[in-house]
């Protein structure tokens, strides 16, 4: 393989990977559809804050958040945690902005389960 094929491989594998790169596996709904937890925050919240807020608790999380009573009862607490930059949830890095505005979207779509 000559360097010119070389550098067009490395550009199109760069670009795909890129492109089609994702922490979540959490779909972008219509935006006229009501956010459950059920379809949308369920999985967010288990990819992002399972591991300290399970069953137990770990890391020194307050509380758990396995179950949709759990979540929306502490919704009020979540929702300031994930949109801070000096203190962000989860502790590895600040959520992604997708799943904040669909957390709030659920909260403003009345908190529903299914």
């Amino acid at each position: 393989m000559n360097l010119k094929n070389f550098i067009y491989l490395c550009t199109v594998v760069l670009v795909f990977n890129c492109s089609n790169g994702s922490d979540d596996t959490v779909s972008q709904p219509d935006p006229n559809a009501k956010i459950t937890y059920n379809a949308n925050v369920k999985s967010i919240i288990a990819s992002n804050c399972l591991q300290c807020h399970g069953n137990p608790t770990a890391n020194g999380a307050p509380f758990s958040l396995v179950t949709y009573t759990q979540v929306k009862s502490k919704i009020d607490d979540i929702l300031p945690r994930i949109n801070s930059a000096s203190s962000p949830m989860p502790p590895t890095g600040q959520m992604l902005f997708k799943n904040i505005e669909l957390i709030q979207k659920w909260k403003d779509d009345g908190l529903l389960e299914n």
